[in-house]
């Protein structure tokens, strides 16, 4: 998609309304499903996190970038968004998630311009309550990674993602030994579990603002 286009449509963006477990739910696996009508995590002092969808134009086009944690901890290896733990200093979390990008791929904070939310989404086996928020540059971006964090970037162009079709693969996960779960598969990566729910409803926000009358 043009980014120009992405650009013009940022107000429908921002008033659609959000889906939370509507989107959700297509991407979680049947475990995480069983357990969401046994979960409250507000009892259970979940950690706070902010992450980040940011969107640039490469050429003409626009993108949207992920990353890939370093094969350590109980993220390993996992495709994420850029973002991070809340810290005291901060001043929400849209701050965290935009503090956190700069420091994980080296994308400056003033040239982050905040769109809007996305619905937060609760991470049971690092007990992690993440916000997401939408972005954009202006430019497109030299990405500089922190290597202790971030192993590699995905750069997805936005046509590939709203075309990415929901499919199923088979992981080692904290539920069980071997589970079937829903997953995109994007520029040739496996992504399920919390970033896979939150790109459900990314994706199904965007489609309703860019192409729905």
């Amino acid at each position: 998609m043009n980014f120009n286009l992405f650009l013009n449509n940022i107000p429908k963006i921002q008033k659609a309304p959000l889906l939370a477990t509507e989107s959700h739910l297509k991407m979680a696996p049947m475990e995480r499903i069983r357990m969401l009508k046994l979960w409250d995590y507000s009892t259970l002092s979940p950690k706070k996190a902010g992450v980040l969808a940011l969107f640039y134009p490469k050429k003409t086009e626009t993108y949207l970038v992920l990353i890939i944690r370093t094969p350590r901890g109980i993220h390993s290896s996992q495709v994420a968004f850029p973002g991070g733990k809340f810290e005291e200093d901060d001043r929400d979390l849209s701050h965290t998630a935009i503090r956190e990008t700069e420091e994980e791929i080296g994308v400056s904070q003033k040239e982050i311009n905040l769109v809007t939310h996305l619905s937060e989404i609760y991470v049971p086996p690092s007990n992690y309550l993440v916000y997401p928020y939408i972005g954009h540059l202006d430019f497109e971006p030299k990405f500089t990674l922190q290597q202790d964090e971030v192993s590699d970037i995905i750069e997805v162009s936005l046509n590939d993602f709203l075309n990415a079709k929901i499919t199923t693969h088979t992981i080692k996960s904290s539920y069980s030994s071997f589970v079937g779960v829903p997953a995109y598969i994007v520029n040739g990566k496996v992504v399920w579990g919390a970033t896979a729910m939150v790109l459900s409803e990314l994706k199904d926000i965007l489609t309703k603002s860019l192409f729905e009358k």
